[in-house]
């Protein structure tokens, strides 16, 4: 891998029945919190029912966390464009580009929640079916075309954009993946990343990672697409570390019960098929079915070597946020992913050599020859000492 880059896949997920206002000003704190440490990206996603993902126009939030931060890239992790006219949603994107200064990426999905569709007249077949009208609809509009096209919910007619992108020739662009082919079939038959929210929900897919990769680079192929760059992959992983073993454990008794049981009883989704009767029980289903890391940051760098190579190689680690512990003990699992974690993983283009390994390189160096350079130093002092004695005994 060459630098792998490091960020968060903020749903979000709070308790449902708490402050949502705060709950919101939370996640923004976060984001800056994760700018201040040098975390690469951020995605934010849209939701509609259920009470516990709160956010339901990922642009409008990223529109408030860019004034709060200077460099960490805001993406839509994902925009259901199924539920929305695509002509509306490259505009938004558009528009964010230039606002922000060329740090939006647009990430689109089908949309999660049966509870969401169900709202505006589409069931689960239908989202999955206008998602691949829809991106390639938004596909051309951003190219520059002008469109007309009648899907099941809008009818385009000569549509197109006022703006150009800011960026050039486009921002990112990637479509969700979970466990099925259908995220990185359209991956590769438009040229775009992947999001591989299902990386390691499941056993399933953390099975299907380099398979879905495949489809990517064939899909690619057969619609003469350049060949895909792993670099565009994405991967979303669970993790929740601390200075010990002992202290992640302590720290997810907080929240990881309510997350459970938001996937056990609440959220029509069951691609994220958690198992737990008990706190204790959560944890060991994390750890020990291998689908992320409650530990250490020795943990953490052992499950971020596991998806590297189980996939092949891959762009970004996103860390789904998910508030198993309280704010405190987030942010100071975020910064010891960013001191003890992604320095093993970043600088490789440099001879391939990490970050962490150069400085402890360095230190090794050093140490082999700390007798000879301290004897070198001594007898520099004795040398100055003397030259001093001397010019003083010449006055004399």
């Amino acid at each position: 891998m060459s630098r792998l880059r490091f960020g968060t896949f903020l749903a979000p997920f709070h308790r449902a029945g708490e402050n949502p206002t705060l709950a919101l000003q939370r996640d923004l704190e976060l984001i800056e919190h994760l700018d201040a440490l040098g975390v690469d990206e951020a995605w934010i996603g849209e939701h509609h029912s259920a009470g516990s993902e709160i956010i339901a126009s990922p642009e409008i939030f990223i529109a408030a966390a860019a004034e709060r931060t200077k460099r960490i890239r805001l993406g839509t992790g994902v925009t259901s464009a199924s539920y929305h006219n695509p002509l509306w949603v490259a505009d938004r994107m558009v528009l964010l580009d230039h606002l922000t200064r060329g740090r939006t990426m647009l990430g689109v999905g089908p949309g999660s929640l049966p509870s969401d569709s169900s709202m505006i007249g589409l069931n689960p077949t239908d989202t999955r079916e206008l998602l691949d009208v829809n991106l390639d609809i938004i596909m051309r509009l951003l190219a520059g075309e002008t469109v007309t096209a009648q899907t099941k919910t809008h009818n385009l007619v000569e549509a197109r954009l006022q703006l150009r992108p800011y960026t050039e020739p486009c921002f990112d662009i990637v479509v969700a993946a979970v466990a099925s082919p259908t995220g990185p079939r359209m991956a590769g038959r438009h040229g775009v990343g992947l999001l591989n929210i299902g990386a390691t929900m499941s056993q399933d897919g953390f099975d299907a990672l380099a398979h879905h990769w495949n489809v990517v680079e064939e899909r690619a192929e057969h619609y003469g697409q350049p060949a895909p760059d792993r670099d565009k992959w994405r991967l979303v992983g669970l993790m929740h570390i601390a200075e010990t073993k002992e202290q992640a454990y302590r720290d997810v008794e907080y929240g990881i019960e309510n997350w459970f049981r938001y996937f056990q009883k609440t959220a029509a989704f069951p691609q994220m098929g958690v198992e737990g009767g008990d706190v204790k029980e959560m944890i060991d289903f994390i750890n020990e079915a291998g689908i992320g890391a409650i530990g250490t940051p020795e943990d953490a760098r052992a499950q971020v070597q596991r998806l590297a190579d189980q996939s092949g190689g891959f762009g970004a680690m996103l860390l789904l946020g998910h508030e198993w512990a309280n704010p405190e003990a987030t942010k100071r699992s975020w910064e010891l992913l960013a001191q003890n974690v992604m320095p093993h993983f970043q600088g490789r283009t440099w001879g391939g050599v990490s970050h962490a390994e150069s400085t402890q390189q360095a230190k090794e160096r050093a140490g082999l020859r700390r007798d000879e350079y301290a004897a070198t130093q001594m007898a520099a002092v004795e040398h100055m000492t003397k030259k001093y004695a001397d010019e003083v005994a010449s006055k004399g």
